[in-house]
């Protein structure tokens, strides 16, 4: 009997596990094959580019290994018939590095796309191998050095993307070879020189060119008539000159023509609208172009961007704009037309989209016609200001909702305020100042709630500030000076806590007492309420307003003494008070101001020898003539000596006085040196401010230093959490220094100078100061500081569960303060403070998440001797220091500006200066400047997105002004963080800009 087959005898398992080993084997052979011959040299060549890769934050080069084969890796595309490497699409990865020289060895590739990483060194010259790449995009990198010449040899290259780089050199007239190319941009690598070849107008395929934003020069070659195929060219800020090639205006397929900021003279063909009638954006502002504006213009009847500003052209404004019912922006400003008599505005309604209208300093003439309000509802700016406008403001100009800015200053306009400019609840910015407005400011104005700024000043208007205006609660400046304007100010005015820059008053009729709630403007710098009615005294309350900077009260009829209280105002550089009726004697604060005209008053006694009194340059004090002394130069009476007759005393009495005397300062020594041996007294730096503590009392209130007690530690000093007093639920923070430590001595005391002269909001306070002995006979030194709950800014920062909770606007909220905090040391105390080491970990928040800038070991007093840097000394704390600091430099207002810009930065990337990403070639301030303008988005921290992509009904206009919110933010914070220092923005414009960025979030509806 046959025994069965042995296929017959084995289980269905084992079956199914043998096809499994089988399929394995075959599918790894197939792996390995691939790997030779040619096919080997892409696994090669693509492991060489991984090697020198040496940043790669979101993992995208994860899948390059060998478990997988490479046409299988992330960003890696092969051909179906040869498995050869045809596409290597990395963009908008974070990669940083250098492009491998091996990348020419991908001999089928098509397309290289790199664009918006942080890639650095030279564009391999290896790449003119790659002759089969159609597609080469190299842009928002940090590419340096030439342009390789023989990516001429690329003969199939289509697109050609080398722009946001740091190329330089000339741009090589071998790109003329390269027959098939539609696409070359090369924009905004500003070290690129030489000219426009005249060999380029050999690519005439060519549909896009743009050397935007270089330093290229010379004129425009005629050849580039050879391009018949473009669309689009942009040549803006590249230093040309001479005249547009009248071969352009051939090129009848353009339509996008930009040359702005350049020197091109010459005029504009009059049938450029019939030559070039596919236009949809002209853009040549800025140059020195001359001759009429050609009317067949109107002919484009795509355009949507008219941009030819700042020219010499001359001529009427004859461009038919009925036709042109694609236009989003006329921007006609400052060019000097035949007088116009506004005929055109009937025309630009049919302009449904138009967004800007900008026609200032123009020599428009007329009235401003009331079809102003048949506009685009979809208008924002209207710019008409420095012409000759006259007549009425048409009220119909309520009816453009969409209106955010209106500027008609320096113009004749007359008659009242339409009472309809209240439907105009968009607008932020409302300039009407040098015209001739009568009748009362209309109560309507209090519906302005996104109003910012208000300008009515040098007109004719009348009555009382309408209580209304209370309502306009992003209100930053305000400006009525030099009108005919009466009654008391409104409280409600007073109570605008977002009043920040300007409040002018000055030169018109009001009258009575300045109402207390003056000093509710806390964040006011300037006031200005001279020339006035004023009466009574000047309230104490004034020295609420702890910002103001600038005050004004001249040529009122104020009276009574200056108060005491105004000593509070720290931040107070220039005082007018002049021509009233004040009196008493002059406090000796004042001489901290840096200008102070006391004039033409009633004041007594004897002028002060120090500080603004020393210098007749800046100040004033004639026509108050029982003045005495002060400097020669003020021309004083020297004051009278008071000498009283002494009564003579009998000798018994001298010796009782004298034994007296002698007794007293026994029992006083005896008392010290019995104390001192108990236990040696701690003696308060602050001496007349500040309760005495002792050592003894603080062990206490730390229950010993003890470790659960410990919240902070840095090199000079340990931060302990205690409570003073059993009875009292205070709790304090108290710095112990480490007086073992070398500079902590000096440290100590330059924060003890530093809490002598300053106080703001935003400022750590200090409660007291200890300097005793401990138990061991050591010497003991500590700081007592009001404790902030919230911790330091360091810890939200970098703590995942802090980090998640903390927004958008609480970090807009955080900066302010900090800024408001550096603008005062630096520009609004005597002397000005520079803080030396602004860092995270030295803000603190209190309950109200409300920032305070706290220790000035480092500080460094301008315009004194006292604790000068030495070459050797400390300046700051890596990452955060100024990089002149490591050259020796000494400290400066502009290095903690530095140290603000990269806490900025830091604050919305969440990265940290010293993060591993960051080495020599790239930076916070790098990492953030390169994704300006339009990639901000790729560095914010994703935390601080999240509450906004989380609020309902957010939409895409919402979403816009946020991100334009943080990409003004992410400038601030590259501007502050400039290398040089006098590129660095000042605190005073940082605290501006950020308060304008504010109230733009708080006014977005959610």
């Amino acid at each position: 009997m046959h025994s069965k087959p042995i296929i017959n005898r084995l289980s269905p398992s084992f079956f199914i596990h043998f096809l499994f080993n089988v399929t394995t084997f075959l599918y790894f052979t197939v792996v390995s094959c691939s790997y030779n011959g040619e096919n080997e040299s892409d696994h090669h060549a693509l492991m060489n580019i991984k090697l020198m890769i040496t940043q790669d934050p979101y993992g995208s080069l994860t899948s390059w290994n060998k478990s997988l084969h490479f046409c299988d890796w992330s960003g890696v595309t092969c051909g179906k018939r040869h498995r050869r490497v045809t596409s290597l699409r990395l963009g908008s990865k974070g990669l940083q590095g250098s492009l491998s020289p091996h990348v020419g060895n991908l001999s089928f590739l098509r397309e290289l796309l790199l664009f918006n990483n942080k890639f650095q060194r030279v564009v391999p010259h290896e790449l003119g191998r790659l002759h089969r790449l159609r597609l080469l995009a190299l842009e928002q990198n940090k590419f340096s050095g030439f342009i390789p010449t023989n990516l001429s040899s690329c003969l199939n290259l289509e697109v050609l993307d080398l722009s946001k780089n740091e190329l330089v050199g000339r741009i090589p007239k071998e790109i003329s070879f390269l027959s098939k190319l539609t696409f070359l941009s090369l924009g905004d690598n500003k070290k690129l020189t030489g000219e426009i070849s005249p060999f380029l107008g050999n690519l005439t395929s060519l549909e896009l060119f743009s050397i935007v934003e270089t330093n290229v020069g010379g004129s425009i070659p005629d050849t580039i008539g050879q391009w018949k195929n473009l669309k689009e060219i942009y040549c803006g800020a590249c230093n040309l000159s001479g005249t547009i090639p009248h071969s352009l205006y051939n090129l009848s397929y353009l339509t996008n023509f930009s040359m702005p900021a350049n020197q091109l003279t010459g005029n504009l063909p009059l049938a450029i609208g019939a030559m070039l009638p596919h236009l949809v954006i002209i853009e040549l502002s800025g140059n020195q172009l001359t001759g009429p504006l050609p009317p067949s213009i109107s002919n484009c009847s795509r355009l949507r961007y008219l941009q030819l500003s700042e020219n010499s052209f001359s001529g009427r404004l004859e461009i038919e704009f009925q036709k042109l019912t694609e236009l989003r922006r006329i921007h006609l400003g400052d060019i000097s037309f035949v007088a116009d008599e506004m005929k055109f505005v009937d025309s630009i309604k049919n302009c449904t989209r138009l967004v800007v209208l900008m026609l200032n300093n123009c020599n428009l003439q007329g009235v401003l016609p009331k079809s102003i309000g048949n506009l685009s509802n979809q208008l924002s700016y209207i710019y008409l200001e420095e012409n000759q406008l006259y007549g009425n403001l048409p009220s119909s100009i309520a009816n453009l909702a969409g209106l955010n800015r209106l500027h008609l200053y320096k113009n004749q306009f007359t008659g009242n305020i339409p009472s309809s400019i209240g439907n105009l609840q968009k607008v932020t910015a409302f300039y009407l100042e040098e015209n001739q407005f009568s009748g009362q400011i209309p109560h309507t104005i209090g519906n302005l709630s996104s109003l910012i700024s208000l300008s009515l000043y040098s007109n004719l208007l009348e009555g009382v500030i309408p209580s209304s205006i209370g309502s306009c609660h992003g209100l930053l400046e305000l400006y009525l000076r030099d009108n005919k304007l009466n009654g008391t100010i409104p409280t409600q005015l007073l109570q605008l806590s977002s009043l920040s820059i300007m409040l002018d008053l000055s030169q018109n009729n009001f009258f009575g007492s300045l109402p207390q709630e003056v000093g509710d403007l806390k964040m006011l710098s300037y006031l200005d309420l001279s020339y006035n009615n004023f009466s009574g005294d000047i309230p104490s309350s004034l020295s609420g307003c702890v910002s103001l900077s600038w005050l004004s009260l001249k040529n009122n009829f104020f009276q009574g003494m200056i108060p005491p209280s105004l000593e509070y105002l720290k931040g107070l550089t220039s005082l007018d008070i002049s021509h009233n009726s004040l009196s008493g004697r002059i406090p000796q604060f004042l001489a901290n101001l840096e200008y102070l005209n006391l004039s033409y008053n009633d004041f007594e006694g004897k002028v002060p020898m120090l500080g603004v009194f020393t210098n007749t340059s800046v100040l004033s004090v004639l026509g108050n003539r029982r003045l005495c002394g002060g400097i020669i130069e003020l021309g004083l009476p020297k004051c009278k000596e008071t000498t009283k007759h002494k009564k003579r005393v009998p000798l018994f009495g001298k010796l009782i006085l004298i034994a007296t005397t002698f007794l007293i300062l026994i029992s006083f020594a005896f008392a010290w040196c019995k104390k001192k041996r108990k236990n040696r007294p701690s003696q308060s730096l602050m001496k007349d401010r500040f309760f005495k503590v002792s050592y003894d009392q603080l062990l206490k209130a730390t229950n010993g230093f003890s470790e659960a007690n410990l919240i902070g530690i840095g090199g000079f000093s340990s931060v302990y959490k205690g409570n003073l007093y059993e009875d009292d639920d205070k709790v304090v923070a108290v710095k112990v220094l480490h007086l073992q430590n070398r500079g902590a001595q000096r440290s100590f005391m330059r924060e003890c100078d530093a809490w002598r002269s300053i106080r703001h909001r935003n400022l750590l306070r200090i409660i007291t100061a200890c300097s005793s002995i401990d138990f061991q006979g050591n010497d003991f030194k500590a700081l007592i500081y009001e404790y902030m709950p919230r911790g330091s800014l360091h810890d939200w920062l970098h703590s995942h569960e802090a980090a998640s909770r903390l927004n958008f606007l609480q970090i807009t909220n955080i900066l302010i303060d900090v800024a408001s905090a550096l603008d005062y040391i630096h520009n609004r105390c005597q002397p000005n403070v520079v803080h030396g080491d602004l860092k995270p970990s030295n803000i603190l928040l209190d309950d109200d998440m409300v920032a305070h800038v706290g220790d000035f070991g480092l500080a460094r007093f301008l315009g004194t001797s006292s604790y000068q840097n030495s070459s050797t000394g400390i300046r700051g704390t890596i990452g955060y220091a100024a990089p002149e600091y490591g050259l020796g430099s000494e400290m400066t207002v502009s290095g903690d500006v530095y140290s603000f810009g990269i806490l900025l930065l830091e604050m919305m990337t969440r990265k940290k200066p010293t993060d591993d990403i960051f080495n020599e070639n790239l930076s916070l301030h790098k990492f953030a400047s390169m994704a300006l303008p339009e990639h901000v988005i790729n560095v914010i921290d994703i935390n601080i997105l999240n509450i906004y992509q989380e609020m309902s009904g957010f939409n895409e206009a919402q979403a816009m002004k946020v991100e334009g919110c943080l990409s003004s933010i992410i400038k601030i914070g590259v501007s502050c963080s400039m290398d040089t220092p006098s590129q660095r923005m000042n605190m005073e414009d940082v605290v501006n800009e950020l308060r304008h960025i504010l109230i733009t979030l708080q006014n977005i509806e959610v």
